[in-house]
């Protein structure tokens, strides 16, 4: 198989997801980082008038933020890896050969990578919600949750670009995960297309015969495929 169009942009959208998992996973690490540890998605602020400034009154578990960054690094990971690999094999051997059966392991890949993007996204856009609602409602003369980056936070909470950071966060997995949809499609096609190529494989004119062309299988000879109740009867030697 050379490296046909479908293939040289299934390569393209695996480095663009590989670079929106790190995206992501850095941006989370970013603002977790930022607030000593905690993840602030679905978190809640409270606001000092005395010191005019926000601090956290309550957070997330830190292995919620956990898992959004594990399943961005091991989509990151996968990619990279598919990548390096078609990338290897073109340079090694100047052609490359996809069988079906990983063709459809790809396929099943996308399906499991689909499902968890999916739910890291609702994840990350209602918990930046909540978040953002808090802020709104308890900081006052803030509108827009945004703002509250350009305000004082208590010590050691550094908040001057959390919203950013998580807007940025849930942007690239949306874009991972309508790119993994994409990659879906092209590897679906590609398997229709090598299934096309077996059945006109072998026979006469560039088509099979009637049970080597269905098959593809060139060895099959024209008195195999001779219907049994047509061959001319044996001679009987008389005794």
């Amino acid at each position: 198989m050379a490296l046909t169009g479908l293939l040289l942009l299934e390569l393209a959208l695996y480095a663009s997801c590989f670079v929106c998992g790190i995206i992501t996973a850095a941006s989370i690490t970013i603002v977790q980082g930022n607030f000593g540890g905690r993840c602030m998605l679905y978190g809640l602020v409270s606001y000092n008038a005395t010191a005019n400034a926000i601090g956290v009154q309550s957070s997330s578990s830190s292995s919620l933020c956990y898992f959004v960054s594990a399943i961005s690094v091991m989509v990151a990971v996968v990619c990279f890896s598919l990548s390096m690999y078609w990338v290897y094999t073109f340079c090694l051997d100047g052609d490359i050969r996809r069988e079906r059966v990983w063709m459809n392991v790809i396929i099943a890949v996308c399906g499991v990578f689909l499902f968890f993007l999916l739910i890291t996204g609702c994840m990350l856009k209602i918990g930046r919600d909540s978040l953002c609602t808090s802020v709104t409602q308890t900081v006052p003369n803030i509108t827009r949750c945004d703002e509250a980056q350009t305000r004082t936070w208590l010590s050691p909470l550094k908040g001057e670009r959390f919203y950013n950071s998580l807007y940025k966060a849930e942007t690239a997995v949306w874009v991972n995960f309508f790119f993994w949809l994409i990659i879906g499609v092209l590897v679906f096609i590609q398997r229709r297309q090598s299934s096309g190529l077996k059945v006109i494989v072998g026979g006469h004119g560039g088509y099979g015969g009637p049970a080597g062309g269905l098959f593809g299988d060139p060895g099959v000879t024209a008195a195999e495929t001779e219907p049994f109740f047509n061959r001319p009867a044996r001679p009987q030697n008389n005794l």
